[in-house]
């Protein structure tokens, strides 16, 4: 059976030697029999240290994409996951956001476990990776030698574009992006939009609003300004969220259950899975109501609230959204 997964890059070392940060710029999934065969001879289960001259044949051989970290004057990171095992490591814990980001494995694919307990909380900056504990030094050295030094954000998980930028998309403001993100061909991220890792936009999409841990939104949908989705990480949910093809999320509006196809919910709508909802049919009637869980994965509906009564209604949405394909077609 082939190996799980494998990359060879440049960590961030904090000076307790301590792994922070890794970068992998051509991370493998599930190799081929030749590529599986010389990782597993060169390299050891788990995640390593070596110096770049060790890694020579392995790269000039298997991987000539790699051939600039052998310029590196540092100690490489290999990973070198047998299978799909909890994180153990951080190096182990950047591997598979990259896998992700790199459209290696789509989300809720991986096993994540153990993911925050190996991802420390450092500060992200305008010099990299910087460990909390050393970050008051950092600041003071960059003053006194006349540097420009900012921190741009103090968390586990650092923005996507700073490991990989996937083709065919567009990001407004690639900080509200995580590393671990899934953006497939053709979406656009607006300058409010905001994806977290593992989790998707399968494209082509157009991302206004937000897409929370775990969530997948299917090709040709849309979220508007503020929409939301609901996570797993906080609530103790567990149903995961996806949102079909062609669907419209209405500005200010959310789901906290899962649409199947041409599904719309209009601006300022949130939908949980305990809303009580009326059913109307063909004719406007209204026939029943239930709890919005009983409609979860179902396709063609349209969420409303009556203008005049505040109930939320279903209707059969008889017309599916189409993307701009100006927007989208030229990523």
């Amino acid at each position: 059976m082939s190996i799980f997964a494998f990359a060879l890059g440049l960590p961030t070392l904090d000076r307790q030697g301590a792994c922070i940060d890794c970068f992998f710029p051509a991370p493998v999934k599930s190799p081929d029999a030749a590529l599986d065969q010389a990782i597993r001879t060169q390299f050891r289960p788990g995640a390593a240290l070596v110096p770049p001259e060790s890694a020579r044949i392995f790269v000039q051989d298997s991987q000539p994409a790699l051939a600039p970290l052998l310029e590196a004057d540092r100690s490489l990171m290999a990973v070198l996951l047998p299978t799909d095992a909890p994180i153990a490591s951080t190096a182990e814990a950047f591997l598979k956001l990259h896998l992700l980001s790199h459209r290696l494995a789509p989300p809720n694919t991986m096993n994540l476990e153990g993911i925050f307990t190996h991802l420390h909380t450092v500060a992200w900056t305008t010099e990299g990776a910087v460990a909390l504990h050393e970050l008051a030094a950092k600041q003071l050295r960059s003053r006194i030698e006349g540097r420009h030094f900012e921190v741009l954000a103090v968390d586990k998980f650092p923005k996507m574009a700073n490991y990989v930028v996937p083709s065919g998309v567009r990001i407004a403001d690639s900080s509200r992006i995580r590393l671990g993100a899934y953006l497939g061909e053709g979406t656009t991220v607006m300058p409010s939009g905001a994806v977290n890792f593992n989790a998707a936009a399968l494209g082509p999409n157009m991302v206004e609003g937000r897409i929370s841990q775990g969530v997948v939104v299917g090709e040709g949908s849309d979220l508007g300004g503020a929409a939301s989705t609901m996570g797993t990480l906080a609530g103790g949910g567990e149903i995961k969220i996806s949102i079909g093809r062609h669907c419209l999320i209405g500005a200010n509006g959310g789901t906290g259950i899962p649409l199947g196809d041409r599904c719309t919910i209009e601006a300022g709508l949130y939908i949980t899975a305990g809303s009580r909802v009326a059913l109307i049919n063909e004719r406007g009637e209204r026939t029943e109501v239930v709890k919005a869980r009983q409609l979860a994965n179902r396709s063609d509906l349209l969420f409303i609230r009556h203008s005049e009564t505040g109930e939320v209604q279903c209707r059969l949405n008889r017309k599916a959204i189409a993307l701009n394909e100006q927007l989208h077609a030229h990523n």
